[in-house]
Order: structure tokens, then sequence, then C-alpha cells
């Protein structure tokens, strides 16, 4: 409990820090006139007390607030990004391990893995829209597939690289029982892998939303984030706060990802057989 409400502490010290950070920047700015690398105005960089007032006015005529609007499209967008999630990682977590048993397939597609992550993700969105169009699919699936491709090469990586870290001596003992090789692999190399692979987690779990984000905008959908920013942007010299408003609500749920990876791996990881005496 202490060490939690310690990690607590820190993290409102450092949000208190870079709001007190981008007030004074903002202020001196402004004061001084100058320019570089670009010019402070309410449009640039609005107040934050601005950005927090604009969540509780509504949304537009005669709709509700906009915090209450955000929240209803960051639980949509949330599940899009928890699909890509699960599928980025197993089919990251199944890469990894034929590659890890597999020098033939590692020397040949790991390249191509490797490469597809160069692709710029809007360029490969309206292709995975159209693929997956009209197959009576949910709407949200080809955005969820879209997250998925963010999400898989850092889970194949670490996992690959956390199964051949695995311990020359526990391998040596499950050779003396006699051990299948999906035995070892099970009870010794995955436990061993946790720790490389959740830290992969989360790193997919931010990616997810992101992707999710990005997949919503050619999927024109407009229930969640993606839509939202993309129709707040359309508006910014009218409305800057309401865009950065939305931000501050996309990066919370990359924070909300992020967390819970970070709580199930406290619960996972210290109950891995090597952790338990």
């Amino acid at each position: 409990m202490a060490d939690i409400l310690k990690r607590l502490a820190i993290f409102v010290a450092v949000l208190v820090g870079l709001c007190l950070f981008y007030m004074g920047y903002r202020q001196l700015y402004i004061s001084t006139g100058w320019s570089w690398p670009f010019k402070v105005d309410q449009y640039a960089m609005p107040r934050l007390q601005d950005i927090v007032s604009r969540l509780w006015e509504p949304a537009a005529t005669e709709q509700p607030p906009l915090v209450r609007v955000l929240a209803e499209k960051a639980l949509f967008t949330a599940r899009e990004a928890a699909a890509g999630f699960v599928i980025g990682a197993v089919v990251g977590i199944a890469i990894g391990v034929v590659f890890h048993f597999s020098n033939l397939f590692r020397r040949g597609f790991q390249p191509y893995v490797v490469g597809s992550q160069t692709v710029p993700i809007l360029a490969i969105a309206p292709m995975v829209v159209i693929w997956l169009g009209g197959k009576g699919l949910p709407v949200w699936m080809p955005v969820a597939v879209i997250s998925a491709f963010l999400t898989f090469f850092p889970v194949a990586i670490n996992t690959l690289r956390g199964l051949d870290s695995t311990d020359p001596r526990k391998l040596e003992l499950m050779r003396s029982y006699a051990a299948s090789p999906l035995a070892t692999l099970w009870r010794v190399k995955f436990p061993s892998a946790l720790p490389f692979m959740f830290s992969a987690f989360k790193v997919a779990a931010t990616a997810s939303v992101v992707g999710a984000i990005i997949g919503e905008l050619p999927s024109s959908i407009q229930d969640g984030l993606g839509g939202a920013i993309l129709n707040f942007a359309q508006y910014y010299s009218l409305d800057p706060s309401a865009l950065w408003a939305t931000n501050i609500i996309a990066a919370a749920l990359g924070i909300i990802f992020f967390l819970i990876v970070a709580i199930v791996e406290r619960l996972v990881v210290r109950r891995a057989p090597e952790n338990v005496a």
C-alpha cells in the first residue's frame, strides 16, 4: 500500500510540475513576444483553465457536457483498442514462439516482420477497411485489426528475446526429466519470459489506443475519439480548447490501459514459479 501511495504522489507531483511548466512557458512567451520555435497565443497554447472548463461546457448546441460526450467516445475506442491489443498480443506471442523454435522461420520472416513496422499505418488503414468491410463483421472490427498491427511487433520481439534468455540450467534440468518441448515451454520458458513479455504489453497497450484512434479516421467512425479529434480539428480556429480537451481524454485512456497491464504484471509475475518459494 505504501508503494502505491508513493507512486501516486510522484505521479501527482510530476503532473503538477508539467502544468506549472506549461503555464510558465506560455506566460513567458506571451509577455516577451518570443516567436521561436512557434508563436504562442490562445490558439497555439490555450490556457489550462480554459481547457479544463471546456470539458464541462456543452459539446455543441443542445448537447451534454463535453466530458460526457468524450467519455462515451472513449469507451467505444477502448473496446476497439482492447480487441486490437488481444489480437496483437496473441499473434505476437505466436510469432515469438515460432521464431524461437525454428531458425528457418526466424531468418526467413523476421526481416519482413521488422519491415512491416516501417509502413505508415495511415497507408494500411484504408486497405484493412476495404478488405474487412461488408463481411458481416462489427463496424469496429477493422479498427481493431489496425490497432493489432501496431501491437503485435513489440510482443513478438520481446517474447522471442524472453524465450531465448531462459536459464540454461533450468533447461538442462527439464531435459534430465525427459520433459517434452511443450512442457518445457509452458513450465520454464514462458515463466522466464514473463518480464520481457509484460514490458512489451505495456508498450502495446498504449499503442493499441493510438492504433484504434488512427483506424477510426478512414473507417468514418464518428462514435470514437478519432472522430472527435477529426471534427474538433476542423474547427480548431474557433474552439481550440475542445481539441486539447479531447487529446487529454485520449492520453488518459492510454494511461488507463498502461496501468491495467502494470497491475496484471504485479499479480502474474509475482506468482510465476521462479518467484514462489
